[in-house]
């Protein structure tokens, strides 16, 4: 006897784990973002940012393990890891686009919301310590060393020159300025700060 193919039930579509819609995950970010922005990561709670994605704790759950995990995640994504190494054919054009890069990233209100309760958190933990750097400097350091690289070749720079000198340079005033002071940055001074990185490194 054929069975009707009419009549046999539809495959079910896995459940659970198996399947993380995309929908869900963006609310669930989005959320984050706000519910930093309105109590800090000090105060922020899964609990919060499900109420407020309008999902369960577990769909938060089965994508981060916890808070911190949620939020590097949400860090890495604006950062600078994965951004080609600026190629302008010159130390200062190199360092020039660094810096116009970083100063939009550390403008990001995740950013300007949570790095300075992520630096606090990492002071006291070094497993989160690990997970800040990675979210925050590998990307970064890895810009770095491609323009250090370049400069060398071009003999703008001498051999030996340390990439996380010129990371510090550059990345530490702009840090000071956006996240700590929370000033704004006009185009002269990211210029300046340019000229500035150049000189101190060929000093050095």
């Amino acid at each position: 006897m054929t069975s009707d193919p009419a009549a046999t039930p539809a495959r079910r579509a896995p459940a659970g784990a198996a399947v993380l819609r995309e929908d869900v995950t963006e609310a669930i970010r989005e959320a984050v973002v706000e519910e930093l922005a309105a109590v800090g990561f000090a105060r922020m709670s899964i609990e919060g940012i499900a109420r407020r994605a309008g999902v369960g704790k577990t769909a938060v759950y089965r994508r981060w393990k916890s808070k911190l995990h949620l939020v590097l995640d949400l860090v890495a994504a604006f950062a600078v890891d994965g951004l080609p190494v600026p190629a302008t054919g010159s130390l200062y054009g190199d360092v020039r686009a660094l810096l116009e890069v970083m100063t939009h990233v550390l403008r990001h209100p995740v950013a300007s919301a949570v790095i300075p309760d992520l630096l606090v958190e990492a002071a006291r933990n070094p497993e989160i310590a690990d997970a800040v750097r990675g979210a925050l400097l590998d990307g970064q350091r890895r810009m770095a060393e491609g323009i250090v690289s370049e400069a060398v070749d071009r003999g703008e720079l001498p051999e030996g020159t340390c990439p996380d000198r010129a990371l510090d340079l550059a990345i530490g005033p702009l840090y000071w300025r956006q996240v700590v002071v929370r000033d704004a940055v006009p185009k002269d001074y990211l210029d300046a700060l340019a000229r500035s990185v150049v000189a101190g490194l060929r000093a050095a």
